[in-house]
């Protein structure tokens, strides 16, 4: 445990695998109180796993409040949570599109107003969204994808001009392409298209979004909000 850190009750969204693992990991050796939610029920060791449906606020409540009742009131949330239906826009149906952002989009809502009445009673909270590099970048086949993510800045910045007074932040991190299940299944080809647009030369490693989460819920982070940090390597640019 890092003697400068002061522990937290940290919930994630999605940290049964990936990036969402990954933060749960580092958060877990910050010394913080860490819970994550999975649908499968399966996550990181020395973590709290709560079931969860980010299409179902019912299922979300009912998770906050196993967190609550056995960690304390949630003081860190880092929305990770999200899902992909890709294809091009002449091809995707309404089902394809609506489904990604009730997941990505309505899934972040459902979780951050739950956590926010502790927060607000705390006058504390830190509140971390996941988007993507394509939210701003843009990526052929993922309009579903890229405009869920995208709208996530707008959500922290609206969430920052309502609950700053507060002591309450609302960041996003942007993570470039990062080394995980959804990459490594990529053709060689493709692979070494992106990577040939990236100038760090490389695709990113979940630790180093995992330490970018961990600096935002630090104290240290206190005068941050409303900030989009991209780790992508400089594929954005600050798109």
């Amino acid at each position: 445990m890092n003697a400068s850190i002061t522990p937290r009750t940290v919930l994630i969204t999605g940290g049964n695998r990936g990036i969402g693992f990954a933060i749960a990991e580092r958060m877990i050796s910050d010394g913080h109180r860490v819970a994550v939610t999975s649908r499968s029920g399966e996550g990181p060791e020395g973590a709290l796993t709560v079931r969860a449906e980010m299409t179902d606020y019912a299922s979300i409540d009912a998770a906050f409040t196993e967190v609550e009742a056995k960690l304390g009131p949630v003081e860190v949330l880092v929305a990770n949570a999200g899902i992909t239906r890709d294809t091009l826009l002449l091809r995707m149906s309404e089902e394809e599109f609506t489904e990604v952002i009730d997941t990505n989009l309505t899934g972040t809502f459902r979780v951050v107003k739950r956590a926010a009445k502790g927060l607000l009673k705390q006058r504390f909270g830190r509140v971390i969204l996941i988007s993507s590099v394509v939210g701003l970048y843009g990526s052929p086949g993922q309009i579903n994808y890229s405009s869920s993510k995208a709208a996530l800045v707008g959500f922290a910045r609206s969430l920052t001009r309502e609950l700053g007074a507060r002591g309450i932040t609302a960041n996003v991190i942007a993570p470039g392409f990062i080394d995980t299940d959804m990459t490594s299944v990529l053709p060689e080809e493709q692979q070494a298209k992106y990577l040939s647009s990236i100038p760090a030369a490389r695709f990113g490693d979940v630790a180093e979004i995992a330490g970018a989460a961990s600096f935002l819920a630090g104290d240290d982070a206190a005068y941050i909000s409303g900030a989009v940090i991209p780790v992508d390597g400089g594929l954005g640019m600050g798109h």
